[in-house]
């Protein structure tokens, strides 16, 4: 078995899709307390805007879709309404 295999082949890419508008209806919320710092939220997220080291979110570029949160084995990250912008 080579190193390559290791590795995922592709890498999160910050806005992927663009920076999202005022359609988004649920948002992430990670609880930090909960967390276990595993990173599958980071690793599932399509548009890469979890912070690796922080685990914070990008607001301007995350569309919603939820699969960080579905993904979490700790269900430290709940999708919340979005606010009236």
């Amino acid at each position: 078995m080579n190193d390559r295999s290791i590795y995922p082949l592709s890498q999160p890419v910050k806005g992927a899709g663009g920076k999202t508008g005022s359609w988004r209806t649920a948002k992430p919320v990670i609880d930090l307390e909960k967390c276990s710092g595993c990173l599958l939220c980071w690793l599932f997220c399509p548009e890469g805007c979890i912070g690796k080291n922080d685990r914070s979110i990008d607001y301007a570029y995350c569309k919603g879709c939820g699969i960080c949160g579905a993904e979490c084995p700790k269900k430290a990250i709940v999708m919340v309404k979005e606010e009236q912008r």
